[in-house]
């Protein structure tokens, strides 16, 4: 039985939120931006321009985005909230230049509305 899924060519470019951590390295400043469907870590250069690390398509809707830090981690982590009632934390690994999935928590189809991330 075949699976089918849907692709654009175009990258969506509207920022529906944003999160700053340092996200590959400790002590470097950088920006993870929630574009729909599209996750992107950007760093900024000495002159103040944003640049694009890397660059995920999450195959769902990210509805939350927030960050977080464990005691006595050097890194920060980004916490997901997407259309599906998932809950998702995923950190960037350097190495490989891509985000990677650390824990899911399903909360079924109502899980958009029960599940809202506050990053006060």
């Amino acid at each position: 039985m075949p699976v089918l899924y849907h692709l654009s060519l175009q990258k969506p470019t509207a920022a529906v939120g944003a999160v700053h951590g340092s996200f590959s390295a400790p002590r470097v400043q950088e920006v993870v931006v929630n574009r729909g469907r599209l996750l992107e870590l950007l760093r900024p250069d000495e002159e103040g321009k944003l640049h694009s690390i890397c660059s995920t398509d999450v195959f769902g809707i990210i509805r939350s985005i927030a960050t977080f830090r464990l005691t006595g981690a050097l890194t920060d982590y980004i916490v997901l909230g997407s259309d599906s009632g998932r809950l998702v934390i995923v950190e960037f690994d350097a190495k490989n230049n891509l985000f990677k999935r650390v824990h899911c928590e399903t909360f079924g189809k109502t899980g958009p509305k029960l599940i809202q991330i506050n990053s006060n």
